[in-house]
């Protein structure tokens, strides 16, 4: 692929977070703005879909102003404007895919819709436009394990926008299980930092919960896991015993942790890849980024923490890389809420 100077707007809406970004060369973020929704939703345990959509159309041309104004940027400065189309919240994602139409509908620029799994992937190239010495980009083939409250699964890239998908979770993605094992020890949502927080003063050999291998395949589970933890919690309420949380906490993250690990760098030596990507929200927990940053055989691409999150700057990145194949959408684009990556 050619990759030529260009600069890409992006919009991300797909779940609780709206966001805009600028994104120079598919690199360069020149501003990045996101306004979380983590606050209104906390009540419930999770994403309400119908608060999030209402709470994007209040904020998200607020947001894509702003972005425009940090990156001292018009709209007519924009070569395409990128946005989620999917997967995600239908309700989320029409937001965001109607603001961009509007915004390319005034300046007749390019639209590009976006899958949210590629904009994660792709947040691995990214660096902030004010770094002194820009990090050095993956190198292909490269094996990417994306890993978020809705997805895990192991990619091989062989090129930009070329997946291969080789395994996925048969049930629990790792972020969900993180979710739903917070809320049975008695942790607030969001699980993934509430856990790491208790673990970081807990035993992660306090107990011995269960990695599922599922040895012949890419494949994860983490259903097992999770019933291994419920099965400890009810064990030790009938006994009235306080639980140890922290313990329970540091154990639990422990096995999540291994589990990716050990089968990523499996899979990684089996395809003789040039580098790992780790990305996705959980790609942000402590333990999961030491683990992969401490090991020698490959070398691995984390983005900065606040980039593992949902952002706009991974939209405006897979944007770029489109944009330079030459890809475009029509205006009629809808959102696709079960999209999957290949």
């Amino acid at each position: 692929m050619d990759l030529k100077p260009a600069r890409i707007l992006g919009i991300e809406s797909s779940c609780d977070e709206t966001a805009a970004s600028v994104v120079e060369n598919g690199r360069s973020i020149l501003s990045s703005v996101v306004a979380t929704q983590i606050e209104l939703h906390a009540k419930y345990g999770g994403v309400f879909p119908e608060v999030a959509s209402r709470q994007h159309i209040r904020t998200i041309y607020a947001v894509i102003d702003e972005a425009l104004q940090q990156a001292h940027m018009g709209l007519t400065d924009v070569d395409a404007v990128a946005v989620t189309r999917g997967p995600g919240l239908a309700g989320s994602l029409v937001v965001g895919v109607n603001a961009a139409k509007g915004l390319v509908l005034g300046r007749n620029i390019p639209l590009i819709g976006i899958n949210h799994l590629e904009g994660h992937i792709c947040s691995a190239w990214l660096y902030h436009a004010d770094t002194s010495r820009p990090p050095e980009a993956p190198k292909f083939p490269l094996l990417a394990l994306l890993v978020s409250g809705g997805h895990t699964e192991l990619n091989l890239m062989t090129d930009y926008l070329q997946y291969r998908r080789l395994g996925a979770t048969l049930d629990d993605a790792a972020g969900e299980a993180f979710d739903k094992v917070a809320r049975l020890i008695g942790l607030p949502y969001p699980g993934g930092p509430s856990i790491q927080k208790a673990a970081a003063d807990g035993d992660p050999e306090a107990f011995k919960f269960p990695r599922s291998r599922l040895d012949g395949t890419w494949n994860f589970s983490f259903s097992g896991l999770k019933t291994a933890v419920l099965r400890v919690v009810r064990e030790l309420e009938k006994t009235n015993r306080i639980l140890p949380v922290n313990d329970l906490a540091a154990s639990f993250q422990a096995a999540v942790v291994d589990s990716l690990f050990t089968k990523t760098m499996k899979a990684a030596r089996e395809f003789e890849v040039k580098s790992v990507v780790v990305a996705g929200g959980v790609s942000a927990n402590r333990a999961l980024r030491d683990t992969f940053l401490h090991q020698s055989e490959f070398p691995v691409h984390i983005p900065p923490l606040s980039f593992c999150t949902d952002n706009a700057a991974m939209i405006a990145s897979a944007g770029y890389f489109h944009y330079m194949a030459g890809h475009k959408d029509p205006l009629d684009l809808d959102v696709l809420p079960n999209w999957p990556l290949s």
